[in-house]
This record gives structure tokens, C-alpha cells and sequence, in this order.
């Protein structure tokens, strides 16, 4: 077996099935497996909302996150398991329907189209399960759609520059800054590297810190820009307008 084959298999197997007890040696195995174990004896039930054209950035990075940890039950939700496109073009499928979804720990939303934002079914299926009092990632537009749902009154909230404007009408009080927001267990987030950010602080309330930290590790989560330009305030007002035509 070559070093390539061996390599897939650890990240493959040791890792997505159950990174910790793959990696940890013998002498950290039981410290670490008290810290993993926290709350592992129930499944952690994360939800995925998709939808014609999501955002799918929005989602891969919240996605990464929780489907790596060990005792998670990962829902891919839409109202039916009709094969749709995602944005930009990738073609995405639910696992879950809204009548079999059960109540959620964690609810993932990216950016959807204004259809989406303005449909009863989909505003309906959110407020459900906010009275299960979830975690909430709401991400880039997405956060627009948690607002639909009334879940954003009275609460600190941020999303991508161009629809900063947007939130005050959802009774938001808005958050700039391009970074996770977080109010109780409300977290929104611009793109991009929001849906890692968001999901690992999220872990770490739910499995531990040291949890959040090793996954962190484990993915090499370590943006660095090759631009240094992803705020308005690095970027510059020509820039910054540039984008908000697009």
C-alpha cells in the first residue's frame, strides 16, 4: 500500500468515522474520551436547509464541521428529496423532509433566492423548530430568512456587506465587521469562512472546547487571504462599491 493509500485511508477512515479515537494515542485516550464524551451518549441532531440555488458556500463549511464529529445525525432538509441545483452550479439532494425532520440541536441556513425567503412552508418549517430552541447559524442571506421566521426581534445580528441594510427592518440590531455574531444561541455570519467559524463555536458549546479545537486542528482551519481584501475596511471604498453593484 503506497504512503497516498495510506494517507486517504487515515483521513477517510480515521477521521470522518471517528477522528478522536483514530488519532489520539494511548496515553491521551482516556483524558481526550471524557472530553469527546460529553453529552456523546445522546446523538447531536444537526439540520442542513437547502433549496433551489442555496448559496452552497454558505453551508459546506457548518457542513464540514458537524458531519467530522462522531454521534451526529446530519439532516440535509428540503420539503422533498427531489434532486436540485444548488449555487453555483452542484447538484444537491435532501435526506430529510420537513414532515421527517425531527427537533433539531442545530439548525443550519445559508443564502436562498427571495422566493425561497417568501414561502410560507419554508418560514413555517423554521418557526417549528425554533420552539425546540436550537442553535441557530444563520449565514450570509440566510440570515434574512431566519428574519422571515421572526427570529431575529430584539437580537444582535450581522450577514454579508451588501444586505446589512436589510436588517433592521427584521427588528434586528445590526452587527457590522465580517465576523461571528453571536446573541444567546443565535450566530450569524457573513460567507465564506463564517460557516467554519459559526459551526466550531457552536461544537464547542455542545461537546466541549477542546473538542472545537482538535476539529479545528484536524481541518486546518487557518484562513489566510492571498488579497488581504475580504472587508469594506481593507478593501477600500472603490472596491467596496465595486462589489455592492454586483
Amino acid at each position: 500500500i503506497s504512503l497516498l493509500q495510506i494517507g486517504v485511508k487515515r483521513l477517510f477512515f480515521g477521521i470522518s468515522a471517528n477522528f478522536v479515537k483514530v488519532t489520539m494515542t494511548p496515553s491521551t485516550m482516556e483524558a481526550w474520551s471524557i472530553t469527546m464524551n460529553v453529552n456523546a451518549g445522546v446523538p447531536m441532531k444537526v439540520g442542513v436547509l437547502i433549496s433551489p440555488n442555496v448559496a452552497l458556500m454558505d453551508l459546506f463549511g457548518a457542513h464540514a464541521v458537524f458531519g467530522m464529529v462522531d454521534n451526529v445525525e446530519l439532516h440535509i432538509i428540503w420539503k422533498n428529496k427531489t434532486l436540485l441545483q444548488g449555487s453555483p452550479l452542484f447538484p444537491i439532494a435532501a435526506t430529510t423532509t420537513f414532515e421527517e425532520c425531527p427537533p433539531l440541536d442545530v439548525l443550519i441556513v445559508g443564502a436562498v433566492p427571495p422566493e425561497v425567503i417568501a414561502d410560507e412552508d419554508v418560514i413555517g418549517f423554521i418557526a417549528k423548530q425554533a420552539t425546540y430552541d436550537p442553535y441557530l447559524i444563520g449565514i450570509c442571506g440566510g440570515v434574512l430568512l431566519l428574519g422571515a421566521a421572526g427570529l431575529l426581534r430584539n437580537r444582535a445580528a450581522t450577514t454579508n456587506l451588501h444586505l446589512l441594510d436589510t436588517l433592521p427592518a427584521l427588528g434586528a440590531r445590526v452587527i457590522a465587521g465580517g465576523h461571528v455574531e453571536k446573541d444567546g444561541k443565535l450566530y450569524t455570519a457573513g460567507p465564506a469562512t463564517g460557516g467554519f467559524e459559526a459551526a466550531l463555536m457552536v461544537l464547542a458549546q455542545l461537546r466541549g472546547e477542546e473538542t472545537a479545537k482538535l476539529l479545528e486542528l484536524t481541518i486546518e482551519y487557518h484562513p489566510r487571504p492571498p488579497f488581504g481584501v475580504g472587508t469594506p475596511e481593507l478593501a477600500g471604498p472603490l472596491l467596496t462599491a465595486q462589489t455592492k453593484e454586483i
